[in-house]
C-alpha cells in the first residue's frame, strides 16, 4: 500500500512547480472558506478591477496614458456604482416590501383556484386538504412579513458598515486598478523564478475568465432590461423585481431560468387568470428566454471552455455551497481553473 502511494506522490509531485501551484490553490481556496465574510469588499474591489481593467486597456491602445485610463474608467464605474445604489436598490426594495403585503391575498386568489380542482377532480382532491395546504401557505406568506420587517430593522442597525463598504469598495476598486503592475510585481518576488507551469495555468485561465465574467455581466444585464421591457409592457406587477430576479437567473445555467419562470408564471396567473393577455405576455417572456439561450449566449461565449453539464452543476453546487452568490458567479470560471490545472499538471511516467 505504502509503495502504490509512493507511486503515485512521485508521479504527480515530483516537480517542484506543481507542489507551488498546488500551494498557491491551497491558500487561494483557505483564504475564501475562512475568510471571506471578512475579505467580503476586498473581493468585491478585485471582481470590479478586474472586470475594468479591459477598458483601461482599450485606452491605453488608443495612446491614452494609463493614470488617465484609470480615471476615466474609475469615474464611469463611480456613476454607474452609486446609480445603482440610489435608483435601482430602493425601487427593488420597494417592490419586495409591496410583494409582502400582497402575499395574503395572492394566497386568497390561489385558494379560490385550488377549490376548482375539489369540483373537477374530486378523486384526486379533498376539501380539507386543499383548506389545510392553503393555511400553510397563509401562515407562511405571513411568517416572510415578520421576517422582511426584521430584515429591514437589522439593515438600519447596519447602515453604518453598508456605509463604510460604499466607501471602501470604491477606493480599493481605484488603487487596484492604479497601482495593478506594482500589485503584480509585489506578489511576483514571492514566488521562484522558474515558475512556466504557472504561466500557463494563468494565462490560459485569465482570458476565459476574464471573457466569461464579462460576458455573463453583459448577459444579466442585456436579459434584465429586456425582460423588464417586456413585464413594463403588459403592466406586470412587480416587474423591477422579477426582471431584476430573471437577469441573476442566468448565473445558474439549465437551472435559473425554469426556477424564475415559476413565479413569473403564478404572479401573472394571480394578476389576470387564463386570458389572452397572460399568454401573450408568457409567450414574449419565452422569447427572451430562447433569444438569450440561442442567440445570446453563444454571441457571447463563443470561445468559453467546453465544460460538461454534469461539470457545471457539480461546480455551482460546491462553490455556491461554501461561498454563496459569488461561488455561484464564479462557479464556472473556478470550474474552469480546476479543469485547466488537471490537464496542464506535470506527470511523471511511471516506470516499469
Amino acid at each position: 500500500m505504502l509503495k502504490i502511494l509512493r507511486t503515485w506522490f512521485n508521479r504527480y509531485f515530483s516537480d517542484p512547480e506543481a507542489v507551488l501551484l498546488l500551494f498557491i490553490l491551497v491558500i487561494g481556496f483557505g483564504l475564501i472558506i475562512g475568510f471571506g465574510q471578512i475579505l467580503a469588499p476586498v473581493l468585491a474591489s478585485i471582481v470590479f478591477a478586474y472586470l475594468l481593467e479591459w477598458m483601461v486597456v482599450h485606452l491605453q491602445k488608443w495612446r491614452i496614458p494609463r493614470l488617465a485610463a484609470v480615471w476615466i474608467t474609475f469615474l464611469g464605474f463611480l456613476g454607474l456604482f452609486f446609480l445603482s445604489f440610489l435608483l435601482l436598490l430602493p425601487l427593488l426594495w420597494k417592490q419586495v416590501v409591496a410583494l409582502t403585503d400582497d402575499l395574503p391575498n395572492m394566497v386568497q386568489k390561489a385558494q379560490q383556484t385550488l377549490d376548482k380542482l375539489v369540483a373537477y377532480y374530486p378523486e384526486f382532491f379533498t376539501e380539507e386538504q386543499i383548506h389545510s395546504f392553503s393555511s400553510t401557505l397563509l401562515v407562511n406568506a405571513r411568517d416572510v412579513g415578520k421576517v422582511v420587517l426584521s430584515v429591514s430593522l437589522s439593515s438600519l442597525m447596519s447602515l453604518i458598515t453598508w456605509l463604510v463598504y460604499l466607501i471602501l469598495v470604491p477606493l480599493l476598486v481605484f488603487f487596484f486598478l492604479k497601482d495593478r503592475p506594482k500589485i503584480l510585481h509585489w506578489f511576483k518576488r514571492f514566488l521562484p523564478q522558474k515558475r512556466t507551469l504557472l504561466k500557463q495555468v494563468s494565462s490560459e485561465v485569465n482570458g476565459q475568465i476574464g471573457n466569461y465574467i464579462r460576458g455573463k455581466v453583459v448577459e444579466i444585464i442585456v436579459v434584465g432590461v429586456f425582460t423588464y421591457l417586456v413585464f413594463w409592457y403588459f403592466d406586470l406587477r412587480y416587474g423591477i423585481l422579477l426582471a431584476f430576479l430573471v437577469g441573476l437567473s442566468v448565473l445558474i445555467p439549465y437551472v435559473g431560468a425554469i426556477v424564475i419562470t415559476i413565479p413569473v408564471m403564478i404572479v401573472g396567473y394571480l394578476q389576470w387568470g387564463f386570458i389572452s393577455q397572460f399568454g401573450y405576455m408568457v409567450m414574449a417572456y419565452l422569447i427572451v428566454q430562447g433569444i438569450d439561450s440561442n442567440i445570446l449566449v453563444p454571441l457571447l461565449f463563443s470561445e468559453a471552455v467546453n465544460l460538461h453539464p454534469i461539470a457545471i452543476i457539480v461546480a455551482i453546487l460546491f462553490f455556491g455551497g461554501i461561498w454563496g452568490f459569488w461561488g455561484v458567479f464564479f462557479a464556472i470560471p473556478l470550474a474552469t481553473l480546476v479543469k485547466a490545472v488537471l490537464y496542464a499538471w506535470p506527470k511523471k511516467e511511471a516506470t516499469t
